[in-house]
């Protein structure tokens, strides 16, 4: 799995889609284009999704992007835990998740009365529990 790295990259995912939500997070995904079978002429470069992909990503496999804000995690100490879980997260769903470019997003706080450390464990749990619920809804479901 690869880190997204990149502004560009990071603003490709996220208007890629989202894919799932849970009440702190949302999960966005930019699935790779089919590339065409035989090469005819050269088409013009307007900055089209397949071509922008390849030029940002390099090749297709599993990528992985965290956006915590400011704005939700104001102290640094959180805003890294809260990521920590992320990738660790995602590291165990790396064999469901279908090989695109993903960005977890926190896209509300964590109430400070309830978490006042932080970087509790309990904050920390929370975080996980959340992160494996959004990750799980975003797999494939697996055909019994």
């Amino acid at each position: 799995m690869q880190r997204l790295k990149t502004r560009p990259q990071f603003q490709a995912t996220l208007a890629g889609g989202t894919v799932s939500r849970t009440a702190h997070f949302a999960l966005h995904r930019l699935v790779w284009a089919a590339q065409p079978q035989v090469a005819s002429a050269p088409a013009p470069t307007s900055g089209s999704a397949p071509e922008t992909a390849q030029t940002l990503f390099g090749f297709p496999q599993l990528w992985m992007g965290a956006m915590v804000p400011k704005r939700w995690a104001r102290r640094a100490v959180t805003r890294n835990a809260i990521k920590r879980q992320i990738y660790n997260v995602s590291t165990l769903f790396e064999q469901r998740l279908p090989p695109a470019a993903h960005v977890v997003r926190l896209r509300a706080g964590f109430d400070r009365k309830q978490f006042v450390s932080a970087s509790s464990d309990a904050l920390k749990q929370a975080v996980r529990n959340e992160l494996m619920e959004l990750f799980s809804r975003a797999c494939p479901k697996e055909a019994a």
